[in-house]
């Protein structure tokens, strides 16, 4: 099965970190997201580059607007996508990318319909 995890942050916290933090936790999702190639369980992670943008119909015409946000000023910043054997193992997958030291983020979990 495939699952979507949308990663979470922050620009005004992650902005105030110091070089060496941000080199260390950049470090330590490398690690995560090789681990989970190795087990072949990882099927695609990307950083978001640009400030996100939401696309939503208005009276049958597309109005752009800054987000999606969740609360204060939280953005999608990246994604990944595994294919496990169960959603338990993604909801682990979850559990340890915050392990990574990305306490001020939070995952979003979706499976996929296929």
């Amino acid at each position: 099965m495939k699952y979507l995890m949308l990663i979470y942050g922050n620009e005004e916290v992650w902005g105030s970190l110091p070089d060496g933090d941000l080199a260390t936790l950049i470090g330590e999702v490398d690690a995560f997201n090789q681990a989970l190639r190795a087990s072949g369980e990882l099927v695609d992670s990307q950083g978001l580059e640009t400030r996100p943008r939401a696309v939503r119909m208005v009276d049958a015409a597309p109005v752009v607007t800054d987000g999606p946000y969740l609360e204060a000023k939280e953005y999608v910043g990246s994604y990944f996508v595994v294919d496990v054997v169960s959603e338990q193992r993604a909801l682990e997958i979850a559990r340890s990318h915050r392990g990574c030291g990305w306490a001020r983020e939070s995952a979003a979990v979706w499976r996929s319909g296929r």
